[in-house]
């Protein structure tokens, strides 16, 4: 196995253990398996995340990953992840609420 697999592995597996309802950042992945390569979590997460509860990983911001959006509200409004709008319609996640740490 090399370094980026185990990598790969690792950020999955962190992303799995995310329960419903809660979220955690790129850079919050990156912290729970001891880096902080937050930009390569989001590299895992569009490479190899299809199968993995890739709505429950979000930026910094609380915002879904781009131009996904509409797929993660769906998600966000069956687990019933706390969410806040703006005055022109743009959600992000409740992050004070929501934030995952395992």
């Amino acid at each position: 196995m090399t370094n980026t697999d185990d990598f790969v592995s690792r950020a999955l597996e962190v992303v799995e253990s995310i329960p419903p309802g809660f979220v955690m950042t790129y850079g919050d992945v990156a912290a729970a398996m001891g880096s902080r390569a937050a930009r390569a979590v989001g590299r895992v997460m569009s490479h190899y995340g299809s199968d993995a509860a890739w709505w429950r990983v979000v930026r910094a911001s609380g915002h879904p990953a781009i131009h996904h959006e509409h797929q993660a509200l769906e998600h966000f409004r069956a687990e019933g992840t706390p969410l806040r709008w703006s005055r022109d319609g743009v959600f992000r996640v409740n992050l004070a609420a929501a934030r995952y740490t395992p």
